[in-house]
């Protein structure tokens, strides 16, 4: 069997495997983009819409791509020459989506720490415009460090040290200035990022000029990306995929069907990405806030109250969840009757329950294996950020209990109970198996529910505002409804308790 490259992507018939492939004037486009980053999220979002704008005509431009870290083996990008394969699976609409194309947008793969040379030199290409990357969290912090290195140990140093080159060589022009697009998982990623960038040159003493420019010439993209990109799928299923497409790949990518990059900018931006006038799922606004709510309250926020029930019922994953008629009721109403009318931010309720709707879908995706212990790792840290905000400001608006947040909550306490006696990490028990507890506050869980009776333990939980930010303790009627929950949790299990809920609760409908 052959291995992808760019001999085979041009002499490949159209139809072949019902592959997407490259046509011969995608590989002589110029570079336009600098990349810092290889991972498969990159891969699977914004190098696969560029390669999709291409394909239209737009855009035009291919991403040279720093690779900083010695994981991984880059040797692979050169034996396929940049080449590899998005195999996109999903559920849009209610109707499954499979869909295979050959992305051609990445020219090449530099390494940081033996061709630092040639990215500067790169940095001085007049065809550069824009600077994406993806560096993990961690990556947007600020080190003290000499941007003169070859090269500097941080990704804001390592961008700086292209940005003096650049300033260098183009004397300072205005004009020159680059769209710098982080798609890192933090808030205000741009704005940070651009935070330290400055800071680092102050430091180095760059000099004002420079420092002028780097404020006035260039601009840094708050972003949002959502996107599950597996990566390289286990290895029946990607043996399967290379029999089906006909050829060894050794970059191939699973990717849901969603796709969403919401990109703070002014018409600068959205003239220098002219990709999102065609690649699916790229916004550019002036305030991305709506985009971010919706998918920290909805999606993960709606992850994060319904794992505990979900594991403790016995779904392994998320799609076993919405196979499980109780527990994808509980899903859908929790989502779209609790949390959504609690988002503290306005949201038409229309578009509210559209993005609703999507998740669900994704929630369903046959494809993906997203197990809910995954999820609920440091759930409390997660319940405090997406979950105490919409519970508070859903008190603000009705004044009431929102039912489905407090059975949430309760089945999170349960999940909290350590069943090892004297384990220094916590261990739980669901269905008479053992599971790990990855919390950092499984310890103060094992002590309140060694000491405490159901009831004293909702209460001191609830009330711990080092917890939450908030005595929850105070919200009318939440304190006795978790309660409530819980003991009926611990008396009549998971299964019961959700017969239960749904019993009352169509009884209170009729």
């Amino acid at each position: 069997m052959d291995t992808l490259n760019q001999e085979l992507a041009l002499s490949a018939p159209s139809a072949a495997a019902a592959v997407a492939w490259p046509t011969p004037a995608l590989f002589a486009l110029p570079e336009k983009v600098l990349q810092f980053g290889t991972g498969v999220l990159l891969r699977g979002l914004p190098d696969f819409m560029i390669d999709e704008a291409n394909r239209q005509g737009v855009f035009n431009g291919r991403v040279v791509v720093v690779k900083s870290t010695d994981g991984g083996d880059a040797t692979a990008f050169e034996r396929q020459n940049g080449l590899y394969t998005v195999c996109i699976r999903g559920v849009e609409d209610g109707r499954p989506v499979e869909e295979n194309v050959v992305c051609s947008s990445i020219s090449r793969v530099l390494s940081a720490k033996s061709q630092w040379a040639e990215v500067l030199e790169f940095a001085k290409s007049p065809d550069l415009q824009v600077v994406i990357s993806n560096t993990t969290e961690v990556g947007i912090q600020l080190v003290n460090e000499d941007i003169h290195l070859t090269p500097p140990s941080s990704f804001p140093g390592k961008l700086l040290a292209v940005l003096y080159a650049r300033f260098e060589a183009f004397k300072g022009d205005a004009s020159r200035g680059l769209v710098i697009v982080p798609t890192e998982l933090i808030p205000d990623n741009g704005r940070k990022l651009e935070a330290i960038v400055l800071e680092l040159a102050h430091r180095n003493d760059l000099g004002s000029a420079f420092i002028d420019w780097l404020e006035s010439a260039n601009s840094f993209c708050n972003t949002l990306v959502d996107r599950i990109v597996p990566g390289r799928p286990e290895p029946a299923l990607y043996a399967q995929l290379q029999e089906e497409l006909g050829y060894q790949d050794e970059l191939l990518t699973m990717s849901e069907a969603y796709a969403l990059w919401a990109i703070e900018g002014d018409e600068k931006v959205r003239e220098v990405l002219s990709f999102h006038s065609v690649a699916k799922g790229v916004v550019i606004r002036t305030d991305i806030t709506l985009f971010r709510e919706l998918k920290l309250r909805l999606l993960n926020g709606t992850h994060t109250l319904s794992y505990a029930l979900a594991h403790l019922l016995g779904c392994t994953t998320v799609r076993e969840a919405l196979e499980n008629e109780d527990m994808a009721r509980f899903i859908h109403n929790l989502m779209l009757a609790d949390l959504l009318p609690g988002i503290p931010y306005q949201v038409d309720e229309k578009a509210g329950q559209r993005f609703g709707m999507q998740v669900l879908d994704r929630f369903r995706n046959p494809f993906l294996e997203h197990r809910w212990l995954a999820i609920a790792m440091q759930g409390t840290a997660k319940m405090q950020m997406r979950n105490v905000p919409t519970l508070l400001h859903y008190y603000q608006k009705h004044n009431a209990v929102p039912h489905y947040v407090a059975l949430g909550f309760a089945a999170y306490l349960l999940f909290m109970r350590n069943t090892a006696t004297g384990a220094s990490a916590g261990q739980g028990e669901a269905n008479g198996e053992p599971y790990a507890i990855q919390d950092d506050r499984a310890g103060y869980f094992a002590d309140l529910w060694a000491k405490l009776s159901p009831e004293e333990l909702a209460s001191a939980a609830l009330r711990n505002t080092a917890l939450w930010g908030h005595d929850l303790t105070r919200l009318p009627g939440f304190a006795d409804k978790v309660t409530h929950y819980l003991h009926q949790l611990l008396e009549e299990g998971p299964s019961a308790t959700l017969a239960a809920f749904f019993t009352k609760k169509t009884a209170l409908a009729s």
